[in-house]
């Protein structure tokens, strides 16, 4: 069984922002990303609108693309954080079952579930994704098409709804902070 205690040897840890469509992953995990370089701690973000355009730019959003897509962006996460390095990943990752593979070959694993009503996803999407999703122009669109299958014990639950961006990063690095991390406040 692999050990998730978050101090490893090295001192690496992976973070991974899961939810839904325009929940707050992306806004969240950057704040966070600066805090933790403002600390001078080694960290990495990879953000899976990023990674996409980047690193996985031939992959369709097919149940089969999307594990492809999650497993790549976990396996970098992987060899960061088994170097030392915090590797922050923000993606949707609708699947529980590639998120538990992650778990298991990740030794620390920070399961961050970024939980938002789909009502106010939708109302904050400002790209129109979901109105095209319900037009039926985009298929396989999590949360409208596409389930997302919620974590069932994630490390840290954020309500986005009802917290602002910084008061979810403030969470983020309060959870470091208990688990050992020298974070500065």
């Amino acid at each position: 069984m692999v050990s998730n205690s978050l101090k490893s040897e090295v001192g690496g840890v992976t973070l991974w922002f899961t939810g839904l469509p325009c929940s707050g992953k992306t806004t969240i995990s950057q704040l966070v990303f600066e805090r933790l370089q403002r600390s001078r701690l080694r960290v990495e973000l990879l953000d899976g609108d990023e990674v996409r355009q980047k690193l996985t730019k031939g992959l369709g959003f097919s149940k089969e693309d999307r594990d492809e897509n999650i497993r790549r962006i976990g396996y970098v996460c992987h060899l960061l954080s088994r170097n030392g390095v915090i590797a922050i990943g923000a993606a949707i990752s609708p699947y529980r079952a590639i998120r538990d593979e992650l778990r298991q070959s990740i030794s620390c694993f920070v399961e961050i579930y970024v939980r938002c009503p789909l009502e106010v996803c939708m109302h904050r999407d400002c790209k129109g994704m979901y109105k095209r999703a319900l037009a039926g122009e985009l298929k396989n669109f999590t949360g409208v098409s596409d389930p997302y299958e919620k974590p069932v014990q994630p490390e840290l639950v954020l309500h986005t709804d009802q917290e602002s961006p910084e008061q979810s990063a403030e969470k983020v690095l309060d959870c470091l902070r208990v688990r050992g991390w020298a974070i500065a406040p």
